[in-house]
């Protein structure tokens, strides 16, 4: 049974508030973060350790854990799944707003990678029930949810932690959070899968390892699971180059953190803007020709921004950079779903999610190595040719692919 209009419309408005509320959640704290671990009893020589464990803990507790979670909503239900990630993060948030250390932040913050993961569980609910000609919108709707919650999750914490401070703040997101888990809980439906007989259940399901192999052997999926990695990689490559890039624009570190606020506001504000355009086109177009297009205007863009002389000729290339990078993640979980069987399809898309967030691990160590060794333009440089490697990847990606995993019957 598909939506009817009245339940996508409700059910579309539940998992946006959800996965905004989260993705707010989960960026409230992250520029603050050296401020709270100095509260905790950080030392100058120690902040920067426990800001960059604290950083990359969610990322390798969610890459590990996401296709158990996809896994089990498959089995069980994928409303529960986001539902579950909702209450993890909001015990997450919870528990971090009562410690009273730094390694006590960074086991909360391995806690809120194993328990969490909002995005791919709501992708995959959204990719299973909505109707297939109009999961490419579903899921730019929800990459906007990712946007907007980018966007006023830092204004958020920069406001109202100075007003109330860190711990409350952090008492205020859980609590919003847990409601909307509530409210997922009780008014989020999902229609019925078809059953699937005890004696096909082991060829639907396989060993993680095997579904990674699959996946990466299957020439279609490959192409978007390399694209998308490099492009994670690329853009969480750039977190240590931009705000010494801006620095260096200014000529000095004092208004470099208002430009960089600005930067990162308009970039995801124009994803915010993008998503959704880029979800109606992978419904109407070739999702191969739009993540190429994405990809090569992300790459052009970021690598452009080696070239101004001031802060102010960054703008209309962060504008460009965020309009394209909306259409990343989006087009590899629609990917996933068209080639994946309903039966399966929680599980590899968590798997995707989790083999895309090894570039949430890698760019940061690759672009603190690089900017040892070379200039921040040549950092920006070198990430956005990433972004043009994934694109020619693209290119060599081939359609009409038979679906990926056993349950072909069911696969759409």
């Amino acid at each position: 049974m598909s939506w009817t209009a009245v339940q996508r419309r409700q059910s579309l408005r539940i998992l946006w508030s959800g996965q905004f509320l989260a993705i707010a959640g989960l960026t409230v704290l992250v520029p603050l973060l050296p401020f709270y671990l100095r509260e905790l009893g950080a030392t100058a020589g120690e902040n920067s350790f426990w800001t960059g464990m604290a950083l990359a803990a969610p990322a390798v507790t969610l890459c590990l854990t996401s296709p158990l979670w996809g896994r089990v909503g498959d089995r069980h239900g994928r409303k529960w799944m986001v539902a579950r990630a909702l209450f993890g993060l909001a015990l997450s948030l919870f528990l971090m707003a009562m410690v009273q250390s730094p390694l006590a932040l960074f086991l909360c913050r391995l806690l809120q990678g194993a328990c969490g993961g909002v995005v791919d569980a709501a992708s995959a609910y959204a990719a299973s029930e909505a109707p297939e000609e109009e999961r490419g919108q579903v899921l730019g709707k929800l990459q906007g949810a990712t946007a907007a919650g980018s966007l006023f999750g830092p204004l958020i914490g920069g406001l109202l932690a100075d007003v109330i401070g860190f711990r409350q703040l952090l008492l205020l997101m859980a609590v919003l959070t847990a409601a909307s888990g509530v409210l997922t809980s009780v008014a989020l439906r999902e229609s019925k899968p078809k059953r699937v007989a005890k004696s096909e259940q082991g060829r639907v399901h396989h060993s993680f390892t095997r579904v990674f192999v699959e996946m990466l052997q299957h020439r279609r999926l490959r192409a978007f699971l390399i694209a998308g990695l490099l492009a994670q990689t690329g853009i969480y490559g750039l977190v240590t180059a931009f705000a010494p890039h801006v620095e260096l624009l200014l000529g000095s570190s004092d208004r470099a953190a208002s430009w960089v606020g600005i930067l990162q506001a308009l970039t995801w504000g124009a994803g915010l803007l993008g998503a959704a355009w880029w979800g109606k086109r992978n419904d109407r177009h070739s999702i191969e020709n739009n993540m190429f297009w994405a990809l090569a205007l992300c790459g052009l863009s970021i690598a452009l921004q080696a070239l101004p002389q001031e802060a102010s000729g960054l703008i209309p290339l962060r504008l460009l950079q965020g309009f394209a990078f909306a259409a990343l993640l989006q087009s590899v979980f629609l990917a996933v779903a068209q080639e994946t069987g309903r039966q399966s399809r929680g599980e590899r898309i968590g798997a995707a999610n989790s083999f895309l967030v090894l570039g949430q691990i890698i760019g940061p160590l690759l672009g603190g190595v690089l900017g040892g060794i070379w200039t921040t333009g040549a950092v920006f440089v070198a990430m956005g040719a990433l972004f043009i490697v994934g694109a020619l990847c693209m290119m060599c990606a081939r359609i009409h692919i038979r679906p990926l995993g056993s349950d072909r019957s069911t696969a759409l």
